[in-house]
């Protein structure tokens, strides 16, 4: 598959992405474990690397977030860049700061469409200290 300039950020396309991903952002602040697991693609090659943990398999990162604590979730997002490519595929990447800290968190995530909808295939947090 080739992707033409003109392919990229087709503006049905990145709404919907970015409709996912604020429900995503929603969830994850919300702790609404349902939602994250429903957006995270249900399949052993998923994987999420955590700030402390990496995860692999849809299995792990469900367990994990089962049993992950429900406090000091909001943040504010500092910068924002989503890009598609194409129809199907596209990549989220932000920085954010949890209330409270002075280190900038940063999160990327690769997003696929399947015919149940937009889903996360991978995901990347870390921290940077300022």
């Amino acid at each position: 598959m080739s992707i033409h300039l003109g392919a990229v950020n087709l503006p049905d396309v990145l709404a919907e992405v970015e409709a996912a991903f604020t429900e995503y952002e929603a969830a994850l602040v919300g702790n609404d474990v349902a939602t994250l697991d429903r957006l995270f693609w249900d399949h052993a090659s998923t994987l999420r690397y955590g700030a402390t943990e990496n995860l692999y398999g849809y299995a792990e990162i469900a367990a994990f977030r089962a049993q992950r604590a429900a406090k000091g979730l909001a943040r504010t997002i500092s910068r924002r860049s989503l890009t598609t490519f194409g129809r199907d595929f596209a990549v989220a990447n932000i920085e954010f700061i949890r209330d409270g800290s002075t280190r900038i968190g940063r999160q990327s995530q690769t997003w696929v469409r399947f015919a149940e909808g937009w889903r996360v295939v991978a995901a990347h947090v870390s921290w940077l200290d300022p």
